[in-house]
């Protein structure tokens, strides 16, 4: 089976629409849609409700393959508002900054056919204020609050974990629109309707 994790019911929004059509409203958080052969959920912003939620969909579902897919804030400058990027590798970005700081760092295969691969931070504290980017955020070309969470549960269990994101903002101030956040959601839903439904079908 296939689980398909979001942090937010906005994320979700569009898969469950093309995915279940008029069959389900909005997911809310803690909630899950399955189908014969997908299990879908969304687990709630911030690492500790991804880290319940993804413990709660894995010990509820016998789960092969793990796709979390969401939003992301660009840290780099080639990455644009609206790209799909596949995670390479994703780091926990709130220990506390060192000069050379060892620092988890979790690969992570991409067997998409997406042109961007790129590095995601996990961050619940983000200073809006600070005057330079932190070394995690220097060190990677997205940021979110879930992604570590997820793959670090995933590992624990065992479980092939893939992290699919779409551009939402920019961290330099360039910040997105509510129809530019959108945009991105449904571009992640688009990648998951031709590269999840394809093998996995609603029933």
């Amino acid at each position: 089976m296939l689980g398909v994790i979001f942090s937010t019911p906005n994320e979700a929004a569009p898969f469950i629409e093309q995915y279940a059509g008029d069959r389900l409203g909005e997911l809310e958080e803690g909630a899950h849609l399955q189908t014969d052969a997908v299990v879908a959920t969304v687990v709630g912003p911030g690492k500790i409700k991804a880290t319940l939620g993804t413990e709660r969909l894995l010990h509820e579902h016998d789960i092969d393959t793990l796709v979390h897919a969401g939003g992301a804030v660009a840290l780099a400058d080639e990455l644009e508002v609206g790209a799909v990027v596949e995670t390479a590798f994703v780091l926990e970005g709130d220990r506390v900054e060192l000069e050379a700081p060892d620092y988890p760092r979790m690969p992570l295969e991409c067997p998409f056919d997406l042109d961007v691969e790129g590095t995601l931070v996990s961050q619940d504290h983000v200073r809006g204020d600070a005057d330079a980017s932190s070394y995690w955020e220097r060190i990677a070309d997205m940021r979110d609050a879930t992604g570590y969470a997820v793959a670090y549960v995933a590992a624990q269990h065992g479980t092939s974990c893939h992290i699919v994101k779409g551009i939402t903002d920019r961290a330099d101030g360039d910040t997105g629109t509510v129809a530019d956040r959108r945009e991105a959601h449904r571009a992640v839903a688009a990648f998951l309707q031709r590269h999840v439904d394809a093998d996995f079908p609603a029933s």
